[in-house]
């Protein structure tokens, strides 16, 4: 069965920096583009930062410059480092997983989601 499992959020002040971690079982994700996404109360999940096999990566506008998107395929675990942060940023954020090797901004190309981690940055 396959997982995905988020951990590294939390509270913190607006400026601030957090880093997620998504961890993989069930399948090697190593071949694979894998996503991070987040939904705020009343809104849509939408697309923050995605990275394929070959770290190539891609990044919503809003985060450019603050966050990164990395992997460690020997643990089949993916990162978002997020820095500056405001309070815009707070929502829940998902760690996603496509079968194929392209990253994508649109959640319906992603088969595999974590259950997501909260993220509240105060002003």
């Amino acid at each position: 069965q396959v997982q995905l499992v988020e951990s590294g959020g939390g509270l913190v002040q607006a400026g601030g920096s957090l880093r997620l971690s998504c961890a993989a079982s069930g399948r090697t994700f190593s071949r694979n583009a894998m996503g991070w996404f987040r939904q705020a109360p009343g809104k849509e999940r939408e697309f923050v930062a995605a990275i394929t096999w070959s770290v190539d990566t891609d990044y919503a506008d809003s985060v450019k410059g603050r966050f990164t998107v990395s992997r460690d395929n020997a643990k089949n675990t993916v990162y978002l480092q997020m820095n500056s942060l405001k309070p815009e940023d707070t929502a829940v954020y998902y760690c996603a997983a496509r079968y194929g090797v392209v990253a994508r901004t649109e959640r319906y190309d992603y088969a595999f989601w974590g259950q997501g981690t909260q993220v509240t940055v105060s002003s």
